[in-house]
């Protein structure tokens, strides 16, 4: 017997990724429900959950998600919020595999008509979409999947109202091979998280290790993984050669495009950022993510013509602020755009006069996302906004939210240099705006602890 044959079953989790609002405006948390709620049942139930990564990028690389579909003997989809990418892969899931696929959802979710007749199981969260009482939806996934283990039967709806499908039966060597590559995945991954928290080096260290060299041969899940992780430490050049390699399908992929103009841009390559992102808008339309990052190329090409005293200065602001503010207009609930339009209106020469008309949107977007599932990009909003509405009493309670949230020094860099911006300007105008500086030098003390370790010399 071999050491594939001794391991628990793998059983493949569908579900998104992080925090998602759904058309009624309620967050739910899906990495903690994958942690509280699906992950104890899998293991409950003597088997080993396998998490899909392609929703990360959008859902468009497919060969190793058809892979986990048809070789996971076991599933369990999380149908909360109507999320497509599950949706699709569930519907192949249940054209492939006649029995074994768990379905569960957020207890109030509105299934569709089509599966609403389809066994399932659901679980409660709180208002800030964290999973709550989950010993029973624990023990009822995992009494489901140690019955398919036991009696099996079939739960996919195709198989059970048409007689006569076909049923494959797979090769045992193709589960043995799928089942090594999950379990060299899993060790990429788990060497990335702890080399992020060492720094640069070591995350290019994985990067430059020949398992690597021909990312042909890769699990999309380690490249992707390996992209943001050289992100987390600012290796943006890094991040290019190693887009510069992936396969197309994967470059084609949004969000990799996505990050990739977000490279180019921190490597002063703005024209090539640029094209990248514009290429984006045209094909997929204006987002919030997309024209926030064009709008931070614009931004930064505004912030070097003014300090150089170039005459394109006062158009690069125009565009950054219309480019930030009609990814806003996308999603009124993504505030990120929208502080940047309202704070980049305040450098203009005389502030725009729709500021004062799109910021308590803005505050209200922010305000909202916080009291349900707040990070730190919701209280570096609202701490920004108090800068822009002269509030300092409220600027300062709102960067020490932001603060106990920062995850990295980026992100907190981002703030300071926001409020350095508005300080600036404010002084220029004549206005008393030094209150604002303790602010910026407070984010700073907080970068430098966020900073990853530079490696010994």
């Amino acid at each position: 017997m071999d050491d594939t044959e001794q391991q628990a079953p793998l059983c493949f989790v569908l579900m998104p990724f992080s925090k998602k609002m759904d058309a009624a405006g309620r967050v739910t948390n899906f990495d903690t429900v994958y942690q509280k709620v699906i992950a104890p049942a899998v293991a409950q139930a003597g088997l080993e959950p396998v998490r899909a990564d392609e929703e990360k990028i959008g859902g468009t690389i497919h060969k190793p998600m058809f892979e986990r579909l048809m070789l996971c003997h076991y599933a369990v989809a999380d149908i909360t919020g109507a999320n497509p990418n599950v949706f699709y892969e569930l519907g192949i899931r249940h054209a492939l595999r006649p029995r074994s696929t768990v379905i569960l959802f957020r207890e109030g979710t509105v299934l569709p008509f089509d599966i609403a007749l389809v066994r399932a199981i659901s679980y409660k969260t709180d208002g800030a979409g964290e999973p709550v009482e989950v010993d029973t939806p624990i023990s009822l996934v995992a009494a489901q999947l140690r019955e398919a283990r036991g009696n099996p039967h079939d739960d996919s709806p195709i198989f059970q109202l048409i007689d006569d499908l076909p049923r494959w039966e797979i090769d045992h060597t193709k589960t043995d091979v799928f089942r090594k590559i999950v379990d060299y995945s899993k060790r990429y991954k788990d060497r990335l998280a702890s080399a992020v928290k060492q720094g640069g080096d070591a995350v290019q260290a994985i990067a430059s290790e020949p398992g690597l060299a021909n990312l042909l041969d890769v699990e999309t899940g380690i490249v992707v993984d390996l992209f943001l992780s050289l992100r987390d430490v600012k290796a943006h050049d890094a991040m290019i050669k190693l887009y510069d390699r992936m396969p197309l399908p994967l470059q084609r992929a949004k969000m990799m495009r996505e990050q990739l103009g977000f490279a180019l841009n921190r490597e002063g390559r703005f024209e090539d950022a640029e094209k990248v992102l514009k290429t984006v808008i045209e094909e997929f339309g204006p987002s919030s993510e997309t024209n926030g990052l064009l709008g931070r190329i614009y931004k930064d090409r505004w912030e070097a013509a003014r300090k150089e005293g170039r005459p394109e200065a006062r158009a690069l602001l125009k565009r950054a602020a219309e480019t930030y503010l009609q990814g806003f207009e996308m999603d009124w609930r993504d505030a990120y755009p929208g502080i940047n339009a309202v704070t980049l209106m305040e450098m203009m020469d005389k502030p725009d006069p729709s500021q004062a008309r799109i910021l308590p949107v803005v505050r209200f977007a922010a305000s909202q996302k916080a009291k349900k599932s707040a990070d730190y990009w919701d209280y570096a909003t609202l701490l920004e906004l108090a800068v822009l509405g002269r509030d300092p009493a409220d600027a300062e309670d709102q960067m020490a939210e932001a603060l106990a949230l920062a995850r990295a020094s980026w992100e907190v860099d981002s703030t300071a240099r926001n409020l350095r911006l508005v300080r600036e300007t404010r002084t220029a105008r004549g206005e008393d705006a030094a209150w604002i500086k303790p602010l910026e030098d407070a984010l700073a003390q907080a970068s430098r602890r966020l900073e990853p370790p530079k490696p010994a010399t």
